[in-house]
């Protein structure tokens, strides 16, 4: 019988700039053989993008929702991966203690970061083998958008996609789990 894998949540802006290391993310954790999840994979009819530009202060809750939930439930984790250094020590002073991966608004170093973050799942893909996902999976994204109907990639359907399409390149790369 197949290992169900674990799932990881995703708690990221959905925001066309943040393509490259959306798509990391989603490269990084299937290299890694968990099951990334993200809001796109809740069905319903609510799109983030009729918010007008106003700044949004929901990800510093929801993570303080991940923080409680992990002291009532001891299985459960959370990191905190951030672009520049110390910036969290000024915006969410309340972390401090926390050491968060500093991935320099980078793909490679989301990749290197999501591997310092899960260390202990075992053997472990290599950057450069997550890279050569990542670009396999940045050059489907045109057919993937196109199978989809969709425009963007952040759609449910295209999230779910993206997720099958590197569970593939994780067999074809690093081999069955």
């Amino acid at each position: 019988m197949p290992k169900t894998k674990e799932a990881v949540f995703l708690n990221i802006p959905y925001d066309p700039q943040f393509t490259r290391l959306y798509l990391a993310y989603i490269t990084a954790l299937s290299a890694i053989s968990f099951l990334p999840q993200a809001t796109l994979g809740i069905t319903g009819n609510r799109r983030l993008d009729r918010i007008p530009r106003t700044p949004r202060f929901n990800m510093p809750f929801e993570l303080g929702l991940a923080v409680a939930w992990a002291q009532a439930n001891p299985r459960h984790k959370w990191f905190v991966f951030e672009s520049v250094r110390r910036r969290l020590n000024k915006s969410l002073s309340d972390l401090d203690g926390t050491d968060p991966y500093i991935h320099g608004g980078t793909v490679r170093g989301v990749m290197r970061e999501v591997c310092n973050a899960f260390v202990s799942r075992g053997t472990q893909p290599t950057v450069p083998q997550m890279m050569k996902m990542y670009r396999e999976l940045r050059r489907d994204c045109p057919g993937i958008l196109k199978n989809a109907g969709a425009q963007s990639i952040f759609t449910a359907r295209v999230f779910s996609d993206l997720c099958v399409a590197a569970a593939g390149l994780r067999s074809k790369y690093l081999g069955s789990d």
